[in-house]
C-alpha cells in the first residue's frame, strides 16, 4: 500500500473543486518573495474584498516587466499575481493576463522551472489537465529536486484518471514534504476511493499544518464538505465558521453554510446565503446551487433567472480559456438540452478520462435516454468506490433505469441513509427512486 495513502511512515501527518491549490500557495510565496520549497505554511492570501493589498504588487511587477521585457523572473511573478487575483475575484480576465505573462517568461527562458510550474498551475485551473501535467512534468525534469511541481503533477494525474501514477507521485510528495499540500491531496485521494474517515483524518492534519488566513480557510472549508458528505451538518457548520474566522467573507465557506442550511431544510436561509455568494463570486457552481434551492422552494421564476445566469458565467469562463464541460454537461442534463449535455460530456471524457467526467457522461447519457451507454459510464465513474452522494445518486438512478434493482438499492440506500439532504433538488428524487424499487 502506498505510504501516501496509508500515512504509516509519517503517521501524524487530497476540485475540487479546487485544482492546484497547493501550487497556488507556492505561487503566493513567489509573489511575496518567500521560498515555497522551504515549506508551504502559506501566508494569508490577498483579500478579494480589499484589492489594494494586491494591486500595488501587480503594478510594481508590471513596471518591472515594462522596464526589462526579458526578465523572466519578473514576468513569472506577474503571471503568479494575476493567477491569484483570478482565484480571489472569480474574474476570468485575470487568467488571460496570467497566460500572457507566463508566455512572456517562457519566450525568454523556455526551460525555467518556475515559469513552467506557473503555467502548469494556470492550465490546471482552466481544466486543461493534459497541458498542465505536461508542463509540470517538464518543470520537474528541469529541476528534479524542486518540490513545487509535485502538487501540479498529482492533480493532473488524478484528473486524467491515472490513479496508480498519482498514488506514486503523492507518496513521493508526502515523503519529501509532509505539509498542507500533501495532506490535502491524500484526503482527496482517499475521498475518491470512498474512505471518508481516512479523508477526514488527512484533512484534519492539513488544518493543523495551515498557517492561517486563506490557507486555513480553504482546508477548513474542505473539512466542512467532508463532514456534510459524512452526514454531520453540525460538524460541517463548525468547520465553515472556523474558515470564516480565519478569512472573513471567504466565499466558499459562505457557500458551505448555505449548504448546511439546505441540508437542515431551511431553504430560505440557504437561498439568502447562496445569493450573497453569487454576488461576491459569480461562478456557475454557486448559481446552480442557488437556482436548485429556489426550485426546491417553489420559486420557479427566480430559479429561471439564476439558471440563465449560469450560461452567462460559463461563457465568460470559456472565453478566458477555462474548460467547464463537466459542469455544463451536468447542468444541461438537469436543466437544459440532453443532446448538448452528451456532447459536452463526451468532450470532457476525451479531455480527461477520470471518474468525474465519467459521472458527467453517465448522467448526460441517461438524460438523453441512452440507458445502456449510461450504465457503462456509470460503472467507470464508480470504479474507485466513490462515496460522493451525487455520484451515488446518479449511479443509483441509472441502475434503477436498467433494471439493476439490487445495485440501485445499494447506491441509493447509502445516499438516503447517510446524506439524504445532499441536495434540495436531487435529494427528494433519490428518496422517491429508492421507494419505487419496492
Amino acid at each position: 500500500m502506498s505510504n501516501a495513502i496509508a500515512l504509516r511512515p509519517i503517521a501524524t501527518r487530497v476540485l475540487g473543486t479546487l485544482i492546484a491549490f497547493a501550487a497556488a500557495l507556492g505561487v503566493f510565496a513567489l509573489v511575496n518573495g518567500t521560498d515555497p520549497d522551504a515549506g508551504v505554511g502559506a501566508p494569508a492570501a490577498l483579500d478579494a474584498r480589499a484589492p489594494a493589498a494586491a494591486e500595488p504588487r501587480i503594478a510594481e511587477l508590471q513596471s518591472a516587466v515594462a522596464a526589462n521585457p526579458t526578465d523572466a523572473a519578473a514576468a513569472t511573478m506577474l503571471g503568479d499575481a494575476y493567477y491569484l487575483r483570478a482565484r480571489e475575484t472569480g474574474e476570468p480576465g485575470f487568467y488571460e493576463r496570467a497566460d500572457r505573462a507566463y508566455d512572456a517568461a517562457l519566450a525568454t527562458a523556455p526551460d525555467d522551472p518556475l515559469a513552467l510550474t506557473g503555467a502548469a498551475t494556470l492550465a490546471l485551473a482552466r481544466h486543461d489537465f493534459r497541458q498542465g501535467l505536461a508542463l509540470a512534468e517538464r518543470a520537474h525534469a528541469e529541476e528534479p529536486g524542486l518540490l513545487r511541481p509535485y502538487p501540479a503533477i498529482v492533480d493532473g494525474q488524478i484528473e486524467l484518471g491515472r490513479y496508480a501514477a498519482a498514488a506514486r507521485t503523492l507518496d513521493r510528495l508526502v515523503t519529501l514534504k509532509p505539509n498542507l499540500a500533501a495532506y490535502a491531496r491524500v484526503s482527496y485521494f482517499r475521498e475518491l476511493t470512498g474512505d471518508l474517515g481516512g479523508a477526514l483524518q488527512a484533512m484534519r492534519l492539513a488544518v493543523s499544518s495551515a498557517a492561517g488566513g486563506e490557507s486555513l480557510a480553504y482546508v477548513q472549508t474542505l473539512t466542512g464538505g467532508l463532514e456534510l458528505t459524512r452526514g454531520n451538518p453540525a460538524a460541517a457548520e463548525g468547520a465553515y465558521r472556523a474558515a470564516l474566522a480565519a478569512s472573513p467573507g471567504y466565499s466558499p465557506a459562505l457557500a458551505g453554510l448555505a449548504r448546511v442550511d439546505a441540508a437542515r431544510g431551511d431553504l430560505g436561509a440557504a437561498i439568502d446565503g447562496y445569493r450573497e455568494v453569487v454576488e461576491r463570486l459569480p461562478l456557475p457552481e454557486y448559481a446552480i446551487a442557488l437556482a436548485e434551492a429556489e426550485l426546491a422552494a417553489g420559486r420557479d421564476a427566480a430559479a429561471a433567472r439564476d439558471l440563465a445566469l449560469v450560461q452567462v458565467e460559463a461563457r465568460l469562463l470559456q472565453d478566458s480559456g477555462v474548460n467547464v464541460d463537466v459542469e455544463l454537461a451536468l447542468f444541461e442534463a438537469d436543466h437544459g438540452d440532453p443532446a448538448r449535455a452528451v456532447e459536452l460530456a463526451r468532450a470532457a471524457w476525451r479531455a480527461a478520462p477520470g471518474v468525474r467526467s465519467a459521472d458527467a457522461l453517465s448522467w448526460a447519457l441517461r438524460s438523453a435516454g441512452e440507458g445502456r451507454a449510461a450504465l457503462a459510464s456509470s460503472r467507470e465513474a464508480m470504479r474507485l468506490g466513490s462515496a460522493d452522494p451525487t455520484f451515488l445518486y446518479h449511479a443509483g438512478v441509472i441502475a434503477a433505469d436498467a433494471g439493476r434493482t439490487g445495485l440501485a438499492r445499494r447506491y441509493l440506500t447509502e445516499v438516503v441513509e447517510r446524506t439524504p439532504a445532499f441536495s434540495p433538488f436531487h435529494g427528494p428524487r433519490a428518496q422517491a427512486t429508492l421507494e419505487g424499487l419496492g
